[in-house]
């Protein structure tokens, strides 16, 4: 039997890994507390951890896990910046889930911009005070505006295929162009200056951080309407506030914040906020901030198990190969380009 420490547990975790553990023979020791060098202990006597975006596996945690004898580290989630790769390398083996369901998180992306643009969540509260004045929620037409997508993987591409059935014109850009994809690519610097929406669909990493800061936004139009549903550190947050109060962000809709890992997935309504950026931001009548769930659909919940859930069986296989291991070198299993025919280590 495979042991697994699962950290930061859901109920609707539960449900989901529950049923492909017990057709594998893998045993997952639900726990609800967060992974970090104070709770590395609890995953003593396991053979891997499973570890989600808000889980610390920094060199630390890492030297401790590989400690333990664990050698396999599963993220259940696309995104690995909260992970020491360079530090895991010739100690434990990191897999993600590439892609768990692309359409949930680009539909969610939609929505808030269509909340955002239409009022809805305005004329929402509203009615149900059965006020229907129609005062103040002027939105606009998407056809034939300009949305900028910053990064082009499956993500960005069912979100592109989205806005273009809308009548949208759409410009990109990727430091990896997809091929034959039949998509406009631009600079960046381009496409702050054309884009009446910019939506975010890139990785975080040291490139990236902070892409959306004071100088990108000065070059944006004015009143430019700004989506982020991949990680909140692209996002310079105190400079989206300033652009915001200067009336030069039209609107933010938010589904990460950079800051998150304290707040975002448990109830807070009970208890003073204190985070003050992230209070005056939700305070705006443009922002819309809801709590990193766009992954959140049934179709997610049981991809993100499945194969997670390969992953580790993958890994103790003869050869122990993994098509999602991540490379350690160049960082992501795309831009790897070694063919990949035995472990790295």
């Amino acid at each position: 039997m495979i042991r697994i420490a699962f950290y930061d547990t859901k109920e609707y975790d539960r449900q989901s890994f529950g049923q492909y553990g017990a057709l594998h023979d893998i045993q997952f020791r639900f726990l609800e507390t967060r992974l970090n060098e104070d709770t590395v202990e609890l995953a003593k006597g396991c053979d891997a951890v499973c570890v989600f975006v808000n889980d610390t596996v920094n060199a630390m945690v890492i030297d401790r896990l590989y400690a333990f004898g664990i050698r396999l580290i599963a993220l259940r989630c696309a995104g690995y910046n909260n992970v020491d790769v360079k530090a895991a390398f010739g100690k434990i083996h990191v897999v993600r889930v590439p892609a768990y369901s692309p359409y949930a998180i680009a539909e969610h992306a939609i929505a808030l911009l269509l909340t955002s643009v239409r009022r809805i969540h305005k004329a929402y509260n509203r009615t149900r005070d059965f006020n229907f004045s129609l005062n103040g929620l002027t939105g606009f037409d998407f056809h034939g505006k300009t949305v900028g997508v910053i990064g082009t993987g499956k993500i960005g591409r069912i979100f592109i295929d989205i806005c273009r059935g809308f009548g949208m014109n759409v410009i990109a850009y990727d430091r990896f162009p997809a091929k034959d994809a039949g998509i406009d690519y631009v600079t960046l610097e381009q496409l702050f200056e054309q884009s009446d929406i910019i939506s975010l669909h890139c990785p975080l990493t040291d490139e990236t951080r902070h892409m959306i800061r004071a100088d990108s936004i000065e070059k944006m139009k004015k009143g430019v309407v700004i989506v982020n549903t991949s990680r909140g550190g692209l996002i310079d947050a105190e400079a989206l506030l300033d652009g915001i109060k200067a009336r030069k962000i039209g609107a933010a809709c938010l589904d990460v914040y950079e800051e998150e890992a304290d707040i975002f997935f448990e109830d807070r309504s009970g208890h003073i906020p204190d985070d003050d950026l992230l209070t005056r931001l939700i305070s705006m009548p443009n922002v819309i901030v809801t709590s990193h769930q766009a992954f959140l659909t049934n179709e997610a919940l049981d991809n993100i198990a499945r194969t997670t859930v390969e992953n580790i069986l993958s890994f103790y296989e003869k050869d122990g190969l993994c098509d999602n291991e991540l490379c350690y070198h160049c960082g992501h299993i795309e831009e790897c380009r070694k063919e990949r025919k035995e472990r790295c280590f």
